[in-house]
């Protein structure tokens, strides 16, 4: 159903991860996608098995982004009519790309649950085929073309990597992965601050996170959906959650790296590997799967600087001068010496703890890692400057 439709997407190596974990690392490039996500997958699946007369009145999506996308291009090409709801605030280059498939978006709401309760209500009213973005059966099936592939493209792979929102492609993925090949080791990825399956999974039933909070917005689901979840639970073997230190990082490495641009939860899988390698010792070949790159240019700008934080690549200091000619240039040939490129100098003067004929200088450098800065630390401190913080 899908051939012509989606990309067979790539399977790329990762010298970096592989060498990480002692075992062979790929990533699974659903980030290429058309789309530039899965979501295309599941969603043509769900529209094609549409009856004639569904397809006349038309499907209604709810959506930040990827399935807005997908179920927009998705109907283009079945010629069936789609509204799409977005949140006011959604990325302005993924509502102009939704608008560009064909589909009339709607924008309604600041969080998404306001968005899905506008687009179902609309479904009422206008007897439109409400498409939900992961807890429906024909979107499960879609989604879990990605696992066949995997075992097409990789057929030694021994453990799958796959991020977790709703459940939808990692329930496809277990499902199809374990119907084949139930060896193979199937772990969900999921944000801390957005992390439902974990709870969900030790009370027996899907459990709700009140307000998940997490830059990973492609899986910031607050609840397990009814049909994914008892799925999930019979075919993922283990679920974690990573960190937003360690989703920026994860970014950053696929960009420098792989030179992919990914999304937070595309990154996930990536994230998990970077943050616990030891747990996937010995299960390689591991594939990662990249569920995604439609990342808005201004959230990837701060994505990027938080994720060069993380991994030591920022050093803010503030050292005390006094407050004569030259003192500041004296301060900067310290930090030539050891080769710290300086963003950002601010002088402070008014503070009431200053002496007299003191100045405090604010500094922004780029480094090259944790112990370059511990190298910059360390040559100012031997050249008398005292380290305020």
């Amino acid at each position: 159903m899908l051939a012509g439709v989606a990309r067979t997407t790539a399977l790329e190596g990762s010298r970096h991860l592989s060498g990480l974990i002692g075992s062979p690392v790929h990533l699974k490039c659903e980030n290429l996608q058309r789309t530039g996500s899965f979501k295309l997958r599941g969603a043509y699946v769900r529209i094609a098995g549409l009856r004639p007369e569904q397809r006349a009145a038309g499907v209604v999506a709810a959506s930040a982004g990827n399935h807005a996308q997908g179920v927009a291009l998705a109907s283009a090409l079945l010629g069936v009519h789609a509204t799409v709801f977005m949140p006011v605030g959604a990325p302005l280059p993924k509502v102009a790309a939704t608008r560009e498939y064909g589909a009339d978006v709607r924008l309604h709401g600041h969080v998404v649950d306001e968005t899905l309760a506008a687009a179902e209500e609309y479904a009422r009213e206008t007897g439109a085929v409400f498409i939900h973005p992961f807890d429906h059966p024909d979107i499960i099936a879609g989604q879990g073309t990605v696992g066949l592939e995997i075992l097409e493209q990789c057929p030694e792979v021994r453990t799958i990597v796959v991020g977790v929102g709703g459940g939808g492609l990692a329930a496809g993925i277990g499902l199809a992965v374990k119907a084949v090949r139930p060896d193979v080791r199937v772990v969900g990825v999921q944000a801390e601050g957005a992390a439902a399956f974990p709870p969900s999974l030790a009370a027996g039933h899907p459990v709700a996170v009140e307000r998940p909070v997490t830059m990973a917005d492609g899986i910031k689901v607050g609840r397990p959906g009814d049909v994914t979840f008892p799925l999930v639970r019979e075919y993922v073997d283990e679920v974690r959650t990573v960190s937003e230190d360690a989703l920026s990082s994860a970014l950053l490495l696929c960009l420098e790296r792989a030179k992919l641009v990914v999304e937070p939860a595309g990154a996930s899988p990536v994230a998990a590997l970077l943050a616990r390698p030891e747990a996937f010792e010995g299960r390689g070949p591991v594939v990662a799967v990249l569920s995604g790159g439609n990342v808005d240019p201004l959230l990837l700008q701060r994505i990027l600087r938080h994720g060069m934080a993380a991994a030591g690549r920022y050093l803010g200091l503030r050292v005390r001068v006094t407050d004569r000619p030259g003192a500041l240039a004296t301060l900067l040939a310290v930090l030539t010496v050891v080769d710290a490129n300086v963003l950002d100098v601010s002088h402070v003067r008014t503070d009431p703890r200053l002496g007299l004929t003191d100045v405090e200088v604010e500094l922004h450098l780029e480094t090259k890692g944790p112990e370059h800065c511990a190298e910059v630390v360390a040559a100012l401190r031997d050249a008398g400057y005292e380290i305020l913080g």
